[in-house]
């Protein structure tokens, strides 16, 4: 039975399974790390891997605590799995507990999962060597498979630098990210694609929070009453996730503020918030690491001058974040007010700008690289991205530069059907951009609707040799 009959309700994370069955499946110990920001799902993914594995399971997450306690609720969670029948003992060190469970375990193959590693981490600094010193000399000749876990994104991916007492031992490691667009109609089954993208736009590919809305009301219903309500999870959820990242999490709040508000350059940003562009910059390679932002090229930047150019604008990568400082923090005083109604007024002005810059376009984006790997675009993409430049912005752009093909693409979420002078003026500007920076290449134009072609526009593409993208399509894999 594949993977997909197995998990029939549980949404998007089939490759994630594959991948860790399969390490399951190796021979001899195996030392994994799965990551990824909070609520994206990592503890139901470890959970359906035991499940599936069939293997016996020992799952505990830390909290924060001594180490000795913490300890000791890792040694009840080995007793309750391995001895249900017998009372846990106390170990006074991590070496001693290692050396029991290797005798429980004996040969068997057994799945250990220490979730949320970072609060062990911080609560025994010495516990990384200690770990690197058993897997050398224990466990790496058993047959245990033990995961290391957590959401500081930090913490975690510093576990592979070469400073780490643990580099180099991994087999396996897996970062756990959103879910992909096309899972929002397994949550949302009775939405059209159209409120589908409208509550990526605002939620993106976060589980958690794709449970809390319900296709059996509006989009603006949901908004009101899970977004704006003074009791959900959403009201400081950016602050809580980035409190939980860095000690001093204000003039990172002010930057990702500035972003969200469409600040992008380093300028911007820098007068925005008043800090001097050398700490920015710094603030903002942190947050990239943290992978909470984003530092985008035009694609059409040469990859030679990638590294050095500064043509650099920032963006927030998570969904809710772009949503909540555009529409929710600068409003924040209305809605302790509860004036959830004019707050609502007030975004719906904006909404319909808002989903076409940020929801559609990447899916448009995304969509491209779709095509391409089933064959169905005339080249391979090196990159998938945008374009801007002086004068001229295009949404969707792909490039191979040592085929020389180009494609570029226009976007619109307008409620009215695209005319011909639309599609002429996009043609227009493609062709002008190509013949001053791309002479001779070979170029792929196309052009995404939400609300369709007239039938001239259609008539115009054909005469071009424009690929026209419904939004029907955009649901297809």
């Amino acid at each position: 039975m594949t993977i997909s009959a197995l998990t029939r309700n549980f949404f998007g994370r089939e490759e994630e399974l594959e991948a860790l069955i399969g390490v399951s499946q190796r021979v001899g110990a195996q030392f994994v790390v799965v990551y990824g920001r909070r609520r994206v799902g990592k503890t139901t993914l470890l959970l359906k891997w035991g499940e599936l594995s069939a293997l016996p399971t020992i799952y505990w997450v830390a909290v924060r605590g001594t180490a000795a306690n913490l300890r000791q609720e890792f040694t009840q969670a080995i007793w309750r799995t391995l001895a249900p029948e017998t009372a846990a003992p106390t170990f006074d060190s991590w070496e001693a507990l290692y050396e029991n469970l290797i005798a429980l375990v004996r040969d068997r193959r057994i799945l250990v999962i220490m979730d949320e590693f970072p609060w062990l981490s911080e609560a025994d600094s010495s516990f990384a060597s200690r770990l690197q010193n058993l897997w050398d000399h224990r466990l790496k000749g058993t047959n245990i498979i033990l995961v290391l876990a957590g959401s500081h994104i930090g913490m975690m991916s510093r576990l592979f630098e070469y400073q780490s007492p643990l580099y180099g031992r991994f087999t396996a490691q897996l970062l756990v990210k959103p879910l992909p667009f096309q899972t929002l109609q397994n949550f949302l089954p009775r939405y059209d694609i159209e409120r589908r993208i409208s509550t990526y736009a605002v939620v993106g590919g976060i589980p958690a929070y794709l449970e809390l809305f319900g296709d059996d009301k509006t989009i603006a219903s949901n908004i009101k009453t899970q977004v704006m309500a003074p009791t959900g999870i959403f009201r400081n959820e950016p602050f809580f996730l980035l409190s939980d990242q860095v000690r001093e999490p204000r003039n990172f709040i002010s930057i990702i503020r500035a972003i969200g508000r469409g600040r992008h350059t380093l300028d911007e940003i820098s007068t925005e918030t008043g800090l001097p562009k050398h700490q920015v910059s710094a603030y903002l390679d942190r947050l990239q690491d943290l992978r909470m932002v984003e530092r985008r090229l035009p694609i059409t930047v040469p990859p030679a001058k990638r590294s050095r150019s500064h043509q650099g604008r920032y963006h927030l990568l998570d969904h809710y974040h772009r949503f909540h400082f555009r529409f929710i923090d600068p409003n924040l005083d209305l809605l302790e007010q509860g004036r959830v109604e004019q707050v609502w007024d007030k975004i719906g002005e904006q909404f319909r700008a808002f989903i076409g810059a940020t929801a559609f376009e990447e899916i448009c984006r995304e969509w491209v690289w779709q095509q391409a790997d089933q064959g169905r675009l005339p080249f391979k993409p090196d990159n998938v991205g945008s374009h801007w430049g002086r004068g001229i912005q295009i949404d969707v752009a792909a490039i191979n530069w040592s085929e020389q093909w180009l494609a570029l693409g226009e976007c619109k979420w307008g409620l009215d059907r695209v005319s011909a002078q639309i599609v002429r003026e996009f043609i227009e500007r493609a062709t002008h951009f190509v013949e001053k920076n791309f002479v001779g290449w070979k170029v792929h134009l196309l052009f995404f609707a939400r609300a369709g072609f007239t039938n001239a526009a259609e008539a115009e593409a054909s005469r071009a040799n424009v690929q026209l993208v419904a939004l029907e399509e955009l649901a297809l894999r």
